[in-house]
Order: structure tokens, then sequence, then C-alpha cells
């Protein structure tokens, strides 16, 4: 396994002239939704109040980041009116901005959501279309100077997990990589601003989400930072037949793997329990 600490080009994150550094431990990303109908928490964020309180609640538990969306993107959910995505975004990424340090991102594949994001002060956009959905998205990041994650997916969230299928998982997300960020570079976006994640969940069935997440150290020796989300996934439920509220376990097990094979930032919902997680795999991988 590589010594992730060396990988060329992997120490740093770039967001609006913000450097966050990426070599001194894995940060992580709290999980906020302003929908009323994500997989796992939907409707309990979607007033500003509520979801500002969760913000708060997840820095003091400690996140590093917060990732806000408005769109769900759980399997078989239908996309969202850009108008009606603003009108839940706008009032509570506006309040977390003014109230929190730590950088914000926004969880959107509409170049416009994401530039009246970007506007109201997060640093980071979360693409899970990897720019493939709006042509206008990459100029918008790379004016603005935003880090950028480019997610892998098969097909879109109304139809990714109608049967999908790989010949080689690793090796296609890989591919998928290295042409996703050329295409950012060719519009502007600096290598430094880009963050990679392989998209667990996303167009992926139980053996997919296992062999990538076995095999990550390929994925992170493209030189970029890999973000892991593995939260409360559907195939942690389909390995232990546990419900969304009651995949803590496995969701543990998986950040310890994503993080032994290379995960610098760790998407999650429950961040308490998972900063105790990623603190003692560190101590057991530097001792």
């Amino acid at each position: 396994m590589p010594n992730l600490n060396t990988v060329p080009g992997s120490e740093i994150l770039r967001a609006r002239g913000q450097p966050i550094p990426l070599n001194s431990g894995v940060l992580l990303m709290g999980v906020l939704n302003v929908t009323p109908d994500s997989f796992s928490d939907g409707g309990r964020y979607d007033e500003p109040e509520a979801a500002v309180e969760h913000a708060l609640a997840m820095i003091e538990q400690g996140a590093d980041l917060i990732d806000i969306g408005a769109e769900s993107s759980r399997p078989g959910s239908d996309p969202v009116e850009e108008e009606e995505e603003i009108r839940r975004l706008l009032p509570v990424i506006t309040a977390v901005c003014r109230q929190v340090s730590i950088p914000v991102s926004v969880d959107t594949t509409k170049a416009g959501v994401a530039q009246r994001a970007l506007d109201a002060g997060a640093a980071i956009v979360n693409d899970i279309s990897a720019l493939r959905f709006d042509p206008l998205m990459g100029q918008v990041v790379a004016k603005a100077g935003a880090g950028l994650v480019l997610m892998h997916m098969q097909g879109t969230p109304k139809s990714m997990q109608c049967d999908p299928q790989y010949r080689d998982v690793v090796a296609e997300v890989r591919q998928f990589f290295i042409e996703r960020m050329k295409t950012a570079e060719d519009v502007g976006i600096d290598p430094e601003q880009i963050l990679l994640d392989p998209g667990f969940g996303f167009g992926k069935n139980v053996t997919h989400n296992l062999t990538l997440l076995m095999q990550l150290d390929q994925l992170s020796a493209l030189g970029r930072p890999m973000v892991v989300g593995v939260s409360r996934k559907a195939f942690i439920g389909q390995v232990l037949d546990r419900q969304v509220g009651d995949r803590l376990m496995g969701t543990a097990v998986a950040v310890v793997v994503a993080v032994l094979r290379g995960a610098r930032i760790v998407r999650v919902h429950d961040v308490g329990p998972m900063r105790d997680v990623v603190r003692m795999v560190e101590a057991i991988r530097h001792a």
C-alpha cells in the first residue's frame, strides 16, 4: 500500500484562494441535506434554523467541512427544478457561511445553483455529474477558483441502480477520472482545485462497491485527494441486513478501510463517532 503522505499533488486543495492542507490528517465532511426526500435524513433539516443548528453541531463534533445539498440523489429520485433547489438551499447556505469558519461545499449539478452558493460564501462545488450535466458548471468553478469534487456515476440518479454493469469497475472508474480531470483542466480549473469521489452507491451493486473500497489505493494513485462517501449507504445495509438508521458499525468499518486505502476526506452523517474512528485508525497506521 502506498504511503499516501507522499503521493504527488495530493497534499493540498485550493478553494477560492484558501489552501486546505490534506497531509496532516483525514478530514471529515459533514452531510447536511436540506431536502424532503434524501435517503437518510430527508425532511429533518429543510427549515433554515434546524439546518444551521445541525451544521454547528457537526462542527462541534469535529467536522472539517460541511457539504450542503438541496436535491436528493438517492436511487430513483427525480430531478428538482433550479428555482426550487435555490429556494431550499440559499437561506441555509447563506446562514451557515455567515456563522462558520470552516469551508462549505455545495452539492449540486447545476451551474446556476453553484453560482448562487459561491456568491453566498461556499468554497467547494460537489458535482455528482463531474461536469457532465451542465455545460456551464466548469466555467463557474474556474472563474470562482472554487474547489471541485468530480464524482463517478453510471447513469443518472433515476436510473443508476437499474442493473449497473462493468467489465472492470476499478479500471473504468479510473479512466473516467482521467477523462473528467482533463475536461476540468481544459476549462481552466487547476488540478489543485480537484477532488475525486468514486461514487459509492451511484450506479454500482454491492460487489462493485466492495471492490472499489478494497482497491481504492489504485484511484488514490492518480495524485488527487480522494473523497469517500460510504455513510449509511445501501450496500452496507445489504451486506448486514440493516436499515438506514442502524448502519453505524458498518459505516465505521467501511471508513476504516477507506482511510487505510488512501481516502483524504470522508463524507459522513455521524460526525462524532466517525471522528473517533478516523483518529483511531490514523493512530494505528502511524504507530
